[in-house]
């Protein structure tokens, strides 16, 4: 994961944070992921991961996505949010966006947080079930 930049890793930190069972499996899969396709669009990132087919799928192999993180960023007025796309039951890549303005060129600092500062989980588990 030496690939990753620092606000990628902050984020999966936050994004899979939690005992839940699916976020434990992605945890598993993201600690033995590389990054394969990292792609910049100007108003943000697509991370592309690549997992081995020996660790364990998770939500029984369904496709969803989810993100409960946003960020203030130097350089974006509106800040920006983040999704994880998960399909069948793999991790497969994280998307950074801003709100209808340019992506900095380079980050040098960051602070994330959860929308409205705590986790909704009953929100969130019903992205996979």
């Amino acid at each position: 994961m030496s690939q990753l930049i620092n606000l990628e890793l902050t984020v999966m930190k936050l994004l899979l944070a939690g005992d839940d069972d699916v976020l434990v499996g992605l945890r598993r899969q993201f600690e033995t992921s590389t990054v394969t396709n990292r792609e910049f669009t100007g108003v943000g990132f697509f991370t592309t991961f690549g997992v081995p087919v020996s660790v364990p799928k998770v939500a029984e192999g369904k496709s969803f996505k989810f993100g409960d993180v946003n960020a203030s960023l130097a350089g974006l007025q509106h800040g920006a949010g983040f999704l994880l796309f998960v399909k069948d039951g793999v991790l497969k890549m994280l998307e950074g966006y801003s709100y209808d303005e340019p992506w900095p060129k380079q980050i040098t600092t960051f602070e994330l947080s959860y929308e409205k500062n705590c986790r909704n989980w009953a929100a969130l588990r019903a992205n996979w079930s």
